[in-house]
């Protein structure tokens, strides 16, 4: 990307109808390419160590995705325990109160 814009710039100082406005532009571009030059090596050297790090950080996120999902599936077995027992008991009352009303209809 900077390519291009170093690129546009070379061709619009061509547009310049002042020399000296073209000269300092030049200059400016030079000093700005100099200046960036190292930037893009440390940029393109950067880039490099990324992937693996990338990697890495892929197969901790997966890691944890899946161990929080283990962790929330065993969970949840618990709950889902906890809800069974907990339909049972309604169960047993909803017996008991259909057996009282039983009873009572018997009685009319």
């Amino acid at each position: 990307m900077a390519r291009d814009l170093f690129r546009e710039w070379e061709r619009e100082i061509r547009q310049y109808e002042s020399a000296s406005l073209a000269a300092d532009s030049r200059r400016k571009l030079a000093d700005t390419r100099s200046r960036f030059e190292p930037l893009s090596r440390s940029l393109h050297a950067a880039e490099s160590t990324m992937d693996p790090v990338l990697r890495q950080f892929h197969d901790q996120v997966l890691y944890l995705k899946h161990n929080l999902n283990a962790a929330a599936i065993g969970s949840l077995r618990g709950k889902a325990d906890n809800i069974q027992g907990d339909i049972q008991r309604l169960l047993e009352q909803m017996n008991r109160s259909i057996a009282e009303a039983d009873r009572f209809i018997q009685t009319l």
